[in-house]
């Protein structure tokens, strides 16, 4: 499982560099955004990608244990792995950002504790998704850049319209770190951490997770 962690962050790091690219890209327009209309584009962004993660998440578990799994343990799997993980990414790390550039609007945003009523739902729906047909065959572009675009309007409240080089580099160190570690955690080794050993040494080749 060690050889293929680090196979995957590898082959990870390459588009995730290209989601903080991006990511820098839009912050050069949309720096100024009001906080407010920045707050309702995390909470478009965040949702998304807590529900990819429950659903890729719950599928790996899924896909590795052939359907020999218990429901709740697969729900457990699935609501903890996104939430966590997404919490982490989006909010906590980004934040953590916010804090060392002592940016003047600074904050965090708990999603599953502030939109409860949003978030929490969506997780299972990811999960629910992945008991009747897991896959994880989708381009996991789609996950790593809406991780990205998250973790950016999270950054992008508390900026307030200021940025120089210098903030852009640190933003940049952050939204990659924010997604890198986090998504192959949350995707890849999390689920994994519960697979049966007999099963690790037999993995479908459906469940390996596409940058592609």
């Amino acid at each position: 499982m060690i050889k293929e962690i680090i196979h995957e962050l590898k082959n990870h790091s390459p588009f995730t560099i290209f989601g903080a690219v991006t990511g820098i890209v839009i912050m050069l327009f949309f720096h100024n955004l009001p906080h407010d209309v920045s707050y309702k584009i995390f909470y478009v962004l965040h949702p998304a990608h807590v529900l990819l993660s429950a659903l890729v998440t719950a599928s790996m578990y899924s896909l590795h244990m052939r359907k020999k799994y218990r429901l709740w343990v697969l729900f457990v799997i699935g609501y903890v792995g996104s939430i966590g993980i997404a919490t982490l990414s989006d909010s906590i790390i980004p934040f953590m950002g916010e804090v060392l550039l002592d940016l003047p609007n600074k904050e965090i945003h708990i999603g599953f504790i502030e939109k409860w009523w949003l978030i929490n739902p969506l997780a299972f729906l990811g999960t629910t998704v992945a008991c009747v047909r897991p896959t994880t065959k989708f381009p996991h572009s789609g996950h790593v850049l809406l991780s990205t675009w998250a973790s950016l309007f999270h950054i992008i409240m508390a900026l307030q319209g200021e940025l120089n080089l210098f903030v852009s580099i640190v933003i940049f160190i952050f939204l990659f770190f924010s997604v890198w570690l986090p998504c192959c955690i949350s995707d890849i080794v999390f689920p994994l951490l519960f697979v049966k050993g007999e099963n690790c040494h037999h993995q479908p080749r459906q469940s390996r997770i596409s940058t592609r």
